[in-house]
Parts: C-alpha cells; structure tokens; sequence
C-alpha cells in the first residue's frame, strides 16, 4: 500500500512528487462511491467531494498556467470566462452534470501528473505576479518555489478535507482507501 509519497530526487522532483501526491489521495477518496455520494453534503462543512474535487482541478489548472508563464513578467495567465466564473466557487452546484467518481478521479490523476511536469520544468527561482484576491493581500510578487510549496500546503488541506467528507459519507479511512485503489485486501496481514 503506497500510502506515502515515493522517494524522490532533487528539489524539482520532490516538489513536483509530493504536489501530485496530493491530488491523488483527493482522487483517491473518490474510490467506490457511486454519483449520490458523489453529491452528498455529508458535515457542516456545506461540501461534497464532487464540488471539493472540481474545486481542486480548477486550483491545479490555475497553478499549471502560473508555472507556465512564470519566467515572462507581467500579469497573471488569462482565464476563460468559466473558470472566472467558477473562481473560488465549491458549493455543491458546482458538480457537473456529467461528472461521475470515475471521471473526477481520472481528472484529478491526469492534473496531478500536468502540475507535476509543470514544476519539474519551473524555474523556481523565476518570479511571477501575484494574483489581486483577498487571501493574497501584501505580496506583489512570489517565486515558483514558493508557489510550488504553496501547491502542496493548498492540496494537502484539501486532502485532509475530503479524507474526513469520505468518512462521513461511509466510514472508510485513508489508509483503507489506499489499499482497495492498489487492489490490496484490507485490513493487511498483521494490522
């Protein structure tokens, strides 16, 4: 059960590798579910793992685009009018109508792996302006790896998020979600 992150060299690898890391365990507690669960509001939280989870691949799809464009000074990558639309947005309403757990998952590995390449192909001491929002107020500019680091404490919240959202839905943990994902038989021998 790989449940942590592999081994990694060199900072590019080992920011990209735990960036990633954590878009896969929200992907991972998506494993099972069928499209009511995929809904469901289940805590005082007001979220479900379907909106938390197209919350997390606009956020990555944003990093992607900053990562890119970083080394060229000037502002911020463009947004289509959807993605400023669904800007911050993680109420429930912001699932799709096509979105299945399937679909989510197989998106959320496929942004894991693109903000992965995107960081192992950063300069990370290039500077990038930073984005005007509230939550970003006295900064002017921050570097790529300082971006990156911030990819993972963003992703790793959200991960912890869906991992307490998925044992309200049904009572099944992390540790029991990485091993039925790998194919493995829970509880493992000696647990």
């Amino acid at each position: 059960m790989p449940f942590l992150t592999a081994p990694t060299a060199g900072e590019h690898d080992s920011l990209a590798t735990f960036a990633q890391q954590q878009i896969d365990q929200v992907a991972t507690t998506l494993h099972g579910l069928d499209r009511a669960q995929l809904i469901q509001v289940p805590s005082a939280s007001g979220m479900s793992l379907g909106a938390l989870a197209r919350h997390v691949l606009l956020i990555a799809d944003g990093a992607v685009r900053t990562l890119t464009a970083a080394p060229a000074a000037g502002s911020e990558p463009q947004r289509t009018p959807q993605q400023h639309e669904a800007e911050g947005m993680i109420a429930p309403e912001a699932v799709r109508e096509e979105d299945t757990p399937e679909s989510l998952i197989e998106q959320l590995r496929t942004a894991g792996r693109e903000l992965a390449a995107a960081i192992r192909a950063a300069d990370l001491d290039a500077h990038a302006p930073v984005p005007d929002a509230p939550w970003f107020a006295g900064r002017e500019t921050w570097s790529m790896r300082w971006f990156a680091l911030h990819q993972i404490e963003e992703n790793a919240r959200h991960a912890g998020h869906a991992d307490i959202l998925r044992e309200s839905l049904d009572g099944t943990g992390a540790y029991e979600l990485n091993a039925l994902v790998d194919g493995e038989p829970w509880p493992p021998a000696g647990w």
